[in-house]
């Protein structure tokens, strides 16, 4: 068994054939999917997904591209969401200075009420970084001094540093269908030196399809791809690293239930 941590079911790309790419996906070992939410005024679409089909979790989250056209001045927002017992955690979340769709400052004081919302609720944070790890490792270590968190950081892409910061922090670390580009060879070393027992396994979908399906739309069958690069990085067989990362999962997403 698998688990795709990190989709997006909710988006258009999906629409015409959504129980075909579940069941794909079901057919690929991939048993467990989150489809992550990015904005509040699409969480009725993400959640009626999650309430769709019975492996399918969903998060509550305003990315940041979004963080101007939906600024939070409270947490509450995400927490009256996240009721919906499909809810798993808060996010996507986080910086992104690489597009600037949002100023800045938008975008840290959403990030501080996502975290205030995962402290609160005692659900994971899902972070979103480019471009920004000085500001994501400072105000994540400024906010865990107020009270600890658990969360990962997703489609992980990386320095050493914002590894080790991660790590540090007891976040866990979420791998893409990036790191089996011909090109990503720094970060397949980066990912290499994360301990087994911290790593999860996303697609993104429809987004960074892994080859050898790359610029084609992206599904949550397509983990698999993502998942057997991570058992040669780390030595251990593809089983061996379906089991830990799986665990990995529904240890740090206590909310979840496991397949029947």
């Amino acid at each position: 068994m698998l688990v795709d941590s990190h989709c997006h079911l909710d988006f258009p790309e999906f629409a015409p054939e959504i129980e075909a790419v579940v069941a794909r996906a079901e057919a690929a070992g991939v048993r467990t999917l989150v489809s992550i939410g990015t904005t509040l005024a699409r969480f009725a679409n993400v959640a009626a997904v999650a309430q769709r089909f019975p492996q399918v979790w969903c998060t509550v989250g305003i990315h940041p591209h979004e963080a101007e056209a939906e600024p939070l001045t409270s947490a509450m927002a995400l927490t009256e969401r996240a009721e919906d017992p499909k809810v798993i955690g808060i996010g996507e979340t986080g910086l992104d200075y690489y597009y600037a769709h949002a100023p800045r400052q938008a975008q840290i004081c959403n990030f501080r009420w996502h975290i205030a919302a995962a402290r609160e609720l005692g659900v994971p944070l899902i972070v979103h970084t480019r471009d920004a790890e000085t500001d994501t490792i400072r105000i994540l270590r400024e906010e865990m001094e107020e009270g600890r968190f658990a969360g990962l950081i997703h489609c992980f892409t990386g320095s050493d540093r914002l590894r080790d910061a991660a790590l540090e922090l007891g976040f866990y670390v979420s791998v893409s269908g990036i790191a089996t580009f011909k090109n990503a060879q720094a970060l397949r070393q980066t990912v290499r030196e994360v301990p087994l027992e911290r790593l999860l396994v996303e697609t993104d979908a429809p987004y960074l399809a892994p080859l050898p399906h790359r610029g084609k739309t992206n599904e949550p069958a397509f983990v698999v791809h993502t998942a057997k690069l991570l058992a040669e990085l780390k030595g251990v067989s593809e089983h061996d690293l379906a089991d830990a990362t799986t665990e990995n999962f529904f240890r740090l997403f206590t909310r979840a239930q496991r397949p029947r």
